[in-house]
């Protein structure tokens, strides 16, 4: 098995609690600093991440022609499927429980022309538009059509085994490009498109983060110190983009040189973000992401009708127990739903000829 990246696992808690903190914010009703207002990009960090991760494990597997597209699949659903139709339904409950205490959640979220393409994840590749339901996974749906296309990626990606300065260069292209076309057709950013447009969002993202594996994979990051200065660089600029009002690639690229940087340092055998802690809730930073917005629902409207508090002018104390709760709520819902229905789905034995791309046989599962 490919090496345990403890620090990109932990990685991920930090990007959802990004996200967590670009939606609950408005509840405080005061203005949202500059690096809060970007949180969006947390979804940006998650894509790089995705492509860098996948292509760490597959692959390889893919180069030597022992990559499953069945088993790949198979096991990418059980990640994501569960919790997200777990949640479609607990969203439908809910909304029922709380009009029948005389809470009126908002019309926005029972879409029930979309619910076809939620079953099916496919709200983000434009057959969703009224969207509804649970925001947060369009970016599920648009990580579903990465899974999906992979086998392409891959096929861009071997040819530049041995070029992996010149892959990452051509993705940064790409991606910088890709951004300034779609602002200029579109009249907003990609980095802002969900249901619409969420699968091309991906795209560019998870392309960045497979070439950044392929430089990762060589071994050109050869010390601590130059992994630590590489991490620093990217947290850095990624701060500073934030701050300067800089284009969201810039953040982006920013991103992609934080993963490139821990997955060095994890490599030369540092222990940095590698705590148990740290890494358990890098774990859970799924069930963390796709339930922040029902339980920042049930929070605020919630004490709305206890207490009548304003949801959209919270005070501080009360603000920081619905951020802090989203935690022990999702690690609710990662030990009672994600972890046994993935471990369910997973006893599923593909015992079926693995062929490489020339159609040879090369190995069984």
């Amino acid at each position: 098995m490919p090496q345990n990246l403890k620090p990109l696992t932990a990685l991920r808690f930090f990007a959802a609690m990004w996200v967590v903190a670009f939606h609950f914010w408005p509840n405080l009703g005061v203005v949202m600093p500059a690096i809060v207002g970007k949180g969006y990009l947390g979804v940006e960090l998650f894509f790089v991440l995705s492509g860098f991760i996948l292509s760490h494990v597959y692959l390889e597997r893919f180069k030597n022609g022992t990559y499953h597209y069945g088993e790949f699949i198979w096991a990418r659903l059980a990640r994501i499927y569960p919790v997200h139709i777990a949640i479609l339904v607990g969203l439908g409950l809910l909304m029922a429980g709380l009009t029948v205490v005389g809470i009126q959640a908002g019309d926005k979220l029972l879409v029930w022309s979309s619910l076809p393409a939620q079953v099916t994840l496919t709200q983000a590749w434009g057959l969703a538009p009224q969207g509804g339901w649970n925001h947060p996974s369009w970016s599920i749906s648009a990580e579903w059509f990465a899974y999906l296309t992979f086998p392409a990626f891959a096929f861009l990606m071997v040819p530049m085994w041995n070029r992996p300065r010149l892959a990452v260069g051509l993705a940064a292209a790409f991606l910088i490009l890709l951004y300034i076309a779609f602002g200029s057709i579109a009249g907003f950013p990609l980095t802002r498109a969900t249901i619409l447009w969420g699968a091309l969002r991906i795209v560019p993202c998870f392309a960045l983060g497979c070439t950044l594996w392929l430089l990762w994979n060589t071994g050109a990051i050869r010390t601590r110190a130059i992994a630590s200065g590489v991490t620093l660089g990217g947290f850095s600029s990624l701060v500073a983009s934030t701050l300067f009002g800089l284009p969201d690639f810039v953040s982006v690229l920013a991103c992609g040189g934080i993963i490139l940087g821990l997955g060095a340092l994890a490599r030369n055998g540092s222990s940095i973000l590698s705590s148990s802690w740290l890494v358990y809730l890098g774990e859970v930073s799924f069930a963390v992401y796709m339930i922040c917005i029902p339980w920042q629902l049930v929070f605020s409207r919630g004490f709305q009708k206890l207490v009548h508090i304003d949801p959209e002018h919270m005070p501080v104390v009360l603000w920081l127990i619905m951020v802090a709760g989203v935690v022990p709520v999702a690690i609710v819902v990662h030990h009672l739903i994600e972890r046994p229905a993935r471990n369910l789905m997973r006893r599923v034995d593909f015992k079926r000829d693995a062929v490489n791309v020339r159609g040879r046989l090369k190995i069984e599962y």
